[in-house]
């Protein structure tokens, strides 16, 4: 068991989803409870994961609420490049989430191979 404040991943994952809630605040009042909506539960589940993760007492528990938080990653990913597509995200923002998000994915990735080794 360790302290999700820890890790580096963690907040990364943290601070992708500030910025998402940040920027979907501008997103239109109809998506309130379609996209605005799901992106924001795909972020938070990222570093939510890694924290529940955390509580565990092994390792293929702990890997496996890794990988959660990378199957939230790829949705969160997913959503970004609709957001971009439907014009809510200019191609700065995306290009700027799109880029955190990726380098979550990485590092989640990463931390899997090593708890499971």
């Amino acid at each position: 068991m360790q302290n999700y404040k820890d890790l580096k991943v963690w907040e990364k994952a943290h601070l992708f989803t500030l910025l998402t809630y940040e920027e979907t605040k501008g997103f239109p009042k109809e998506e309130l409870y379609c996209l605005t909506s799901q992106l924001r539960r795909s972020a938070a589940s990222i570093p939510a994961n890694i924290a529940e993760g955390c509580g565990k007492k092994t390792n293929p528990e702990f890997a496996h609420y890794l990988n959660i938080a990378l199957g939230s990653s790829n949705e969160s990913e997913y959503y970004l490049l609709l957001s971009k597509d439907l014009k809510y995200l200019s191609d700065e923002k995306h290009y700027e989430l799109n880029k955190l998000i990726n380098e979550v994915k990485s590092m989640l990735i990463a931390l899997i191979n090593k708890v499971r080794a």
